[in-house]
């Protein structure tokens, strides 16, 4: 069985919900794929049913998954698309003016950072 720690920041439906988008965009899951039972997902991770339930609907709802009746749930075919695009708007929303704002402070410059390796000195 795999150990996983979970956060006390966040519902766990919500994380294991981010666990399977990060499968998503990583191709761990395709287009197709048949995610694992929620039954399975229970099992292994020890959780309540209705919590694996939980997240599969938010991604449903999301149109990230689509319910085969009597099959099971499988990633649909645009999923790649559309979290990429949220999590690059995400991104760029939340955590970008964050590093930014950092950057400036810290006075870096953009051969800084596209070339980390090199170090203070050897300008």
């Amino acid at each position: 069985m795999v150990a996983v720690e979970w956060s006390d920041g966040a519902p766990i439906y919500r994380q294991l919900k981010e666990r399977v988008v990060a499968m998503m965009l990583d191709g761990v899951l395709k287009p197709g794929d048949a995610l694992p039972s929620v039954r399975q997902v229970a099992a292994e991770y020890q959780l309540n049913p209705i919590t694996v339930s939980r997240a599969y609907q938010e991604l449903a709802d999301e149109q990230l998954v689509e319910k085969r009746r009597g099959l099971g749930m499988y990633m649909t075919d645009g999923a790649t698309a559309r979290l990429l695009a949220s999590e690059r708007e995400r991104f760029l929303r939340e955590e970008w003016p964050l590093v930014l704002e950092r950057i400036q402070r810290l006075g870096l410059n953009i051969e800084e950072l596209l070339n980390p390796q090199k170090k203070w000195g050897d300008k």
